[in-house]
């Protein structure tokens, strides 16, 4: 089946958001007999003779209920949001129950095996079940002809601004399949949050890369990024919603812009001067692979610095070997990642770095191996994610000579067991940390804050803690998280310190520029230039060592912008209030005037 994308009329255009393009828009030619397949190679809409895609009742469109699962990464999340608001935005009911919806809507992921065969086996769920299925993201848009897709409608990821359409269709027991695009999809669609303090960003699609491994390039494609003037307008949207952690999200970060001609720094430090000073809102950069930030080390750093920008980056190595990084065609060698590493770590105080490993890559020897785990001891880095090597159909990975199963089974084993002895928080206990609290924790009883360092701390409160910053004293330390109490909360605006804004000199805007500035590292570049350096958080009993008394510590913490006073009034301000008094008085005389006359001539 070709890409109903060819068939629209003009080749291009489509119905705005929330709106239903008619039939003969999208190339629909409805049968009337199911058992024939209509020979009109413009038929991109079939009716289903399979008894899963039939209709289940004749509701008025849009009154349906719609069950959407997500697989993948922050991108995939991204776009199941913008898919769901959408689909709500003309009418649609979201249900997180399966056997309650109309339809099944599956965002799938294609970079492991396993994701895949969970797709597979909810998509056999759904057909027993007899639900209408429409599969999105990477797996059909990187794996067209795969059998578990036949007989079911499909999505590509830049097509998710057609899921109204799609949906629609496929309720009506049509095979809808709409692949094909050239353009991006616009940031400004309805958007339902999974989580409704946090933004995940796209910034740009696909990547520059050519990993042998790797099966979302087969999907996501070449790099294609948004543009500075547009992502920076969605972030002034968002902040205006309420959204208290944006997460710049993408296939590679760092490669951003190459193919518009701008770069990553040059967006971050347009993004970071949207950020309101008061540190209410965070902004969180997305993984980016090595080859790309070596070329802007200290203007990346230069922006980790800033107050509003969590000190935390993912950057993967997948390997400690030089000769498995050149057959995975990663484009660096260890060094040029250490380099990285050590750099950020140099720059950037509290800098916590996360990666990845792919054990049992083929052609991997002990040796190989062996240069990992001494690179995962060497810096004991916070979070490794590791996984096993799965070939990906269609790469050239795929071909190789693989390692066997039990040798990279048992890597996968004594890696961890390394990764799990380190003790990467020990030392927190009594620390007083600004956090940022956005979720609840799995257990129901925690909710989840964040330092600066992006260091998970549970702490107990109301709900209403949700979205807002809050000083807390860590308690106790664990492995994965640790464990604190809130001292006090902060209020979403105005948290000034006037001390700073004294002593401090001004903050150029562009953060790249902030080596030359006298303002401590945490709040270098937080404000406009000609303004002076405010810090609202990150405040800790070690001001007491430095000689400021508990008295000052706290005016610091509670010092509120204050309100308007006649005193403080401006030439402006008493002007127009004169100008309004002598208006109210000349409106006055005149009716008297008036009144006088028509009383003379009675």
């Amino acid at each position: 089946m070709e890409d109903i994308e060819d068939l629209l009329a003009g080749g291009v255009g489509g119905a705005p958001p929330g709106f239903r393009l008619p039939l003969n828009a999208v190339g629909i030619n409805p049968k009337t007999n199911k058992s024939k397949r209509v020979s009109s190679k413009q038929d991109q809409i079939t009716a289903s003779n399979r008894d899963s895609l039939a209709p289940p009742s004749l509701k008025i469109p849009g009154t349906q209920t719609i069950y959407i699962k997500t697989f993948g990464c922050s991108h995939n999340q991204s776009d199941s949001e913008y898919m769901a608001g959408q689909l709500t935005a003309f009418g649609y009911a979201l249900t997180e129950v399966p056997e309650d919806a109309d339809l099944w809507l599956i965002n799938t992921c294609t970079v492991k095996s396993p994701s895949q065969s969970a797709m597979s086996t909810l998509i056999t769920r759904g057909r027993s079940g007899k639900k209408p299925l429409v599969i999105a993201g990477c797996v059909p848009q990187g794996s067209r002809d795969l059998k578990e897709l036949e007989g079911v409608s499909v999505v590509g990821v830049q097509q998710i601004d057609r899921v109204v359409e799609i949906v629609e269709e496929t309720l009506k027991g049509h095979e809808v399949r709409l692949l094909t695009r050239k353009t991006l999809p616009a940031l400004d669609l309805p958007k339902v949050r999974r989580n409704n303090f946090i933004e995940i960003l796209p910034i740009n699609v696909g990547c520059l890369g050519a990993c042998t491994y790797c099966k979302t390039k087969h999907a996501r494609g070449h790099l294609g990024s948004y543009t500075v003037d547009s992502l920076v307008e969605r972030v002034r949207t968002v902040i205006s919603e309420g959204v208290k952690e944006i997460w710049l999200s993408s296939e590679d970060t760092g490669a951003y812009g190459r193919d518009i001609g701008v770069n990553l720094p040059i967006l971050l430090n347009a993004i970071v001067k949207e950020l309101p000073s008061d540190q209410s809102t965070m902004l969180r950069i997305g993984m980016t692979n090595p080859p790309f930030i070596l070329e802007h080390l200290k203007e990346i750093a230069a922006v980790l610095r800033h107050p509003c920008v969590y000190t935390f980056l993912h950057v993967p190595v997948q390997s400690g070997s030089d000769s498995v990084l050149t057959a995975m065609n990663r484009e660096y060698t260890a060094s040029e990642f250490r380099t990285v590493v050590d750099t950020l770590t140099e720059l950037v105080p509290g800098m916590q770095i996360a990666t990845d490993i792919i054990c049992g890559f083929p052609g991997e020897t002990d040796e190989d191996f062996s240069q990992t785990v001494e690179l995962i001891k060497d810096y004991k880095f916070s979070q490794v994610h590791i996984s096993q090597f799965y070939p990906r159909p269609g790469t050239p990975a795929a071909k190789m000579k693989k390692v066997q199963s039990k040798i990279v089974k048992q890597r996968s084993r004594d890696l961890t067991s390394v990764f799990e002895a380190f003790a990467p928080y020990t030392g927190m206990e009594g620390r007083e940390e600004r956090i940022w609290i956005t979720e609840i924790a799995t257990d129901g009883i925690h909710l989840v804050g964040h330092t600066k360092g992006y260091v998970q701390v549970l702490v107990t409160g109301p709900e209403s803690m949700l979205g807002t910053s809050a000083m807390a004293r860590i308690t106790s330390v664990g492995r994965w998280s640790v464990f604190g109490e809130v001292i006090e909360t902060f209020s979403s605006a105005n948290r000034e310190t006037k001390s700073r804004e004294e002593t401090k000199p001004p903050c150029s805007s562009n953060v790249s520029s902030c080596e030359t500035c006298t303002c401590s590292a945490e709040s270098c570049g937080e404000e406009r230039s000609g303004e002076a350096c405010n810090i609202s958080g990150n405040i800790s009993r070690q001001d007491d060592q430095k000689g400021k008394s508990e008295k000052q510590e706290t005016e610091m913490r509670e010092v509120v912008v204050p309100g308007s006073s006649v005193a403080n009034w401006g030439f402006i301000d008493k002007a127009l209030v004169c100008g309004v008094f002598v208006s109210s008085l000349t409106i006055l005389v005149l009716l008297i005037s008036i009144a006088s006359r028509v009383l003379v001539r009675q």
